[in-house]
């Protein structure tokens, strides 16, 4: 049941993540042929300078899916009605912070875009997405009870509808007024609408959480979650300076919003990537916190191998990948002129490789509550972020500000997860966790070294026919080379029988 409800998660969200890709690249191209560099920079920084906002939400919803894996397992509706609302309490508390900070922020709004030439209305553009983020928080709580009930597929399904409504219509309205506004307007219209939908489809789904007779919180849980609250703060601050200071960084060291719109095409294909590969194992999170309540050490350290190892091929997969087919795609979409240099390109895979490594154990540490004795490593980690991206940057160029992050997260795949995750949860030596962490780093300088050999080797006029044999390339030699040396490992032998039992299944069933 718990691999079944996984695998229903994962497939939906890959449908809507595929889907949400599609329709974003063919937003970012329409919207740089429309309305310019400066417009596609400033969209990029503003959803970077506000994702701070998600600091006011102090990583609640991390905090409440976790409370309720027990409550939902025993089926205590009074429990779980208690915490809802209790929740509900604490988002609006959180949407008014949200607005204070987003306000003061707005005071700062023109020392961080700098010059520009075309953009009109700035503020009332910043007060529209501003809207769209505090949008995005309300009823947040009753989504959290559908993940916390491993039934993420539903949002993901209602999120689909959600991006092919707002995209079309955007789309639509770019080629037609080519008025940013407009294209924010849209936005936000579509997110109260999935909002609504979201909230009634959780109050049918579960009724009791509408009732009126909710007994108060007992403290001893509400001092608990407090704790993590407050624990997940640095946690959300420190992922803030991680995420979103690369594009800040580049527009105050480098030539404003012009430079942004170039990394944005990249980070477009980045983030997209990562998203739909992050989504293997969020899907799972629901379902490794329910493993988690059997306490049994052992059989988690299992789960844990054969997770990190399909996480290993899928980001080292997705690694060759953007080495091979990005300067392709980048030509076909958005023109040759915004491709930017190789040492550049190599220093974002770093940066995607290191951070995709660090999903398995991220992901138990979710499932496990892990919030409050590591309170103060991702403070650490922002700090070694900020003071080595500035340092690089001075050295390297634009590739310094995504090395200096890729050094940064290494202090949690080296010292944090080690120490607070893989050792209390699987009861294994730290010299195991290096061992396998350092046979990882070999095994994947060696197939994206090879690969990339291979894919400089080839080199066709056509850049479409070049793409496709890049995407052929990125895929056929790691899966070669990971066959080869890892074919007899139990966790490679694990996979190739849920494959064989699904094709045989399906084969039986016609």
């Amino acid at each position: 049941m718990r691999a079944l409800k996984s695998a229903k998660n994962i497939v939906v969200a890959l449908i809507s993540n595929f889907a949400n890709i599609i329709l974003g690249i063919v937003i970012q191209s329409i919207f740089l042929k429309t309305l310019g560099e400066e417009y596609l920079g400033l969209n990029t920084l503003l959803t970077s300078i506000l994702s701070m906002l998600s600091i006011a939400e102090l990583g609640l919803s991390s905090a409440i899916i976790y409370n309720l894996y027990k409550p939902i397992a025993n089926k205590d509706e009074e429990k779980i009605k208690s915490l809802m609302r209790f929740y509900k309490q604490c988002y609006t508390i959180i949407i008014i912070v949200m607005l204070v900070i987003g306000i003061v922020i707005s005071l700062f709004l023109k020392q961080i875009v700098g010059e520009t030439t075309q953009i009109q209305n700035l503020y009332l553009l910043y007060f529209l997405f501003l809207a769209d983020i505090i949008f995005s928080y309300i009823i947040a709580y009753k989504r959290s009870i559908i993940y916390a009930n491993q039934k993420e597929y539903i949002i993901n399904i209602i999120h689909l509808i959600y991006l092919l409504v707002m995209n079309g219509l955007q789309i639509a309205f770019l080629y037609i007024t080519k008025n940013y506004m407009v294209f924010l307007i849209i936005k936000l219209s579509c997110r109260i609408l999935e909002n609504i939908l979201i909230s009634v489809i959780a109050d049918k789904m579960y009724p009791f959480i509408k009732e009126k007779n909710v007994v108060e919180l007992e403290k001893e849980t509400k001092n608990s979650i407090i704790k993590n609250i407050k624990a997940l703060f640095f946690h959300k601050i420190a992922g803030f300076i991680v995420s979103s200071t690369d594009t800040i960084l580049i527009s105050v060291f480098f030539e404003g919003l012009i430079t942004v719109a170039y990394y944005s095409n990249y980070n477009l294909v980045l983030s997209a990537l990562t998203t739909i590969l992050n989504q293997f194992l969020l899907s799972a999170t629901a379902s490794i916190g329910d493993l988690l309540t059997e306490n049994n050490k052992e059989n988690n350290y299992q789960v844990y191998k054969k997770l990190n190892f399909l996480n290993f091929v899928i980001f080292i997969i997705g690694s060759t990948g953007m080495i091979c087919v990005i300067e392709p795609f980048i030509t076909i979409f958005f023109g040759e002129q915004y491709i930017l240099g190789k040492f550049i390109l190599i220093s974002l895979i770093i940066k995607f490789f290191i951070q995709g490594m660090r999903r398995p154990l991220m992901a138990f540490k979710e499932a496990a509550g892990i919030f409050y004795v590591d309170r103060f490593m991702p403070i650490l980690e922002s700090i070694i972020n900020l003071i080595a991206s500035i340092i690089l940057l001075k050295i390297c160029g634009l590739a310094g500000v995504f090395l200096g992050t890729a050094v940064s997260s290494l202090l949690l795949l080296l010292y944090s997860y080690p120490k607070y995750v893989y050792r209390p949860l699987f009861n294994k030596n730290w010299k195991d966790y290096y061992k396998e962490f350092a046979k990882y780093i070999i095994y994947a300088i060696i197939i994206i070294a090879i690969t990339m050999f291979i894919n400089d080797m080839i080199k066709i006029e056509n850049v479409f026919i070049q793409g496709v044999i890049g995407a052929i390339i990125a895929i056929c030699i790691p899966m070669l080379i990971i066959f080869v040396v890892s074919g007899r490992t139990k966790e490679f032998e694990y996979y190739v029988d849920i494959i064989k039992n699904i094709v045989f299944k399906k084969r039986r069933s016609n």
